[in-house]
């Protein structure tokens, strides 16, 4: 029995040593790529070599530095937009009642389905007319709105999971609806939020085609096109761009390590109440 039970833990934390070693390989090539010149890299591109090559990673910074701020602004500012208006089309769709209701959420629902690619075209006509081509502020509207379906469907099924007797007590007391988000909604559901914020930041971070789309001066682009323009033409500086994604890697692991503790309690919340 306790020769059956060692068996078990030692294939169980091998399997887990083997799927770590895939998930951190990559990371742990492009840092040793980043400290390397191409002579380097051409000899050993796996294993480090000396010398070290850090600046490198100045040149990465002048590369991307620039594109950093604006994929923060976006983000930051689409995320917060993104879970105020979720937060309260979810509550009305948890809460109310109303003709429709039903075809309107499956409708919302459809939507999940529906390829981002498909929109490419219509979106970039209505930003045009609306003269929002060009601009961070309406590439935060459509980040916004693109993180709405989704956001709304996971925090409908959490409000409705709150017991009524909470808001039925609220409504005595004279509270309205806005407080009863504030005061009741959001700190039971503070988990779920961070959770959220930290997926639709990690999206608009990493989303690639509507900032190539619809950003043209480059100035105003985002860290994933200005990745994309690292890429030499003839000659490519692997060191310099090791570092460059190093770099725009940077904000998310930090938001990762800080918010990780949330993130799971997020999800062990869905799994529970789903």
């Amino acid at each position: 029995m306790q020769k059956t039970k060692l068996t078990h833990e030692i294939s169980k934390h091998g399997l887990i040593l083997f799927i770590l070693f895939f998930a951190f390989l990559p990371l742990y090539v492009m840092l040793v790529i980043s400290l390397k010149d191409n002579i380097q890299f051409v000899r050993s591109p796996m294993l480090p070599s000396a010398p070290y090559h850090w600046e490198n990673w100045i040149k990465g910074w002048d590369l991307v530095g620039k594109y950093i701020a604006n994929s923060i602004l976006v983000a930051a500012v689409s995320v917060i937009a993104t879970l105020i208006t979720a937060l309260l089309s979810a509550y009305v769709f948890a809460r109310y009642r109303f003709p429709g209701h039903t075809i309107l959420w499956y409708l919302l629902l459809a939507l999940l389905f529906m390829p981002g690619v498909m929109n490419i075209v219509p979106l970039f006509l209505i930003m045009k007319n609306m003269n929002l081509l060009n601009s961070l502020w309406g590439l935060t509207i459509l980040y916004t709105v693109g993180g709405q379906v989704f956001c709304i469907f996971v925090l409908r099924n959490f409000i409705e999971e709150i017991p009524a007797d909470l808001f039925e007590a609220a409504m005595v007391d004279g509270a309205t609806p806005l407080q009863q988000i504030k005061n009741i909604v959001v700190p039971m559901s503070g988990s779920i939020l961070a959770t959220l914020a930290i997926l639709r930041f990690l999206g608009a971070w990493n989303n690639f085609i509507q900032p190539m789309i619809f950003i043209s001066d480059e100035y105003k682009q985002l860290i994933p096109v200005g990745l994309m323009r690292l890429d030499g033409e003839y000659v490519k500086q692997w060191g310099e761009m090791m570092a460059g994604y190093s770099i725009a890697a940077i904000p998310l692991v930090i938001i990762f390590l800080f918010t990780m503790r949330l993130f799971v309690k997020g999800l062990t919340a869905g799994a529970v109440k789903g």
